[in-house]
């Protein structure tokens, strides 16, 4: 089992099945997870930031790449990252199905990874609600 203690779980989460880690300075991101956390923690899985420094050397991942995409960090030692993450996290939630089977269309995951591409670049502006536009990335 994958081991990060963290200010975001309890004892149960400590040596979770899974791990999904998202931006802690976003507000879009942090209403999200703690939208999630239930959800997951009934299903063995938990969440931290990746702002803890524990996480890059988790994951292999400098700070920059880190802040690009969610990250999701399965025990077995998988590690998706964006859309990727999104439906793998998809797989662990029966409700959630619908989206995985909608990745499995042919071009569609590609489709998936530009849009949340997109919306991984702007969510600090959409939770700042700034002007279109204004975002250079």
């Amino acid at each position: 089992m994958i081991s990060l203690v963290s200010e975001y779980t309890d004892g149960k989460g400590r040596h979770a099945r899974g791990w999904l880690f998202f931006d802690a300075e976003c507000k879009f991101c942090t209403k999200t997870a703690r939208w999630l956390a239930p959800i997951m923690e009934r299903r063995g899985m938990a969440l931290a930031p990746l702002q803890d420094p524990r996480v890059g050397e988790l994951l292999g991942l400098s700070y920059e790449d880190l802040m690009k995409e969610m990250q999701f960090l399965k025990s077995d030692g998988s590690r998706y990252g964006g859309a990727d993450a999104a439906v793998e996290l998809a797989r662990e939630i029966w409700w959630a199905a619908p989206l995985v089977w909608f990745s499995k269309i042919p071009g569609m995951m590609e489709v998936l990874r530009k849009g949340y591409r997109w919306v991984a670049a702007n969510r600090k502006c959409a939770a700042a609600q700034c002007a279109v536009g204004q975002s250079s990335r």
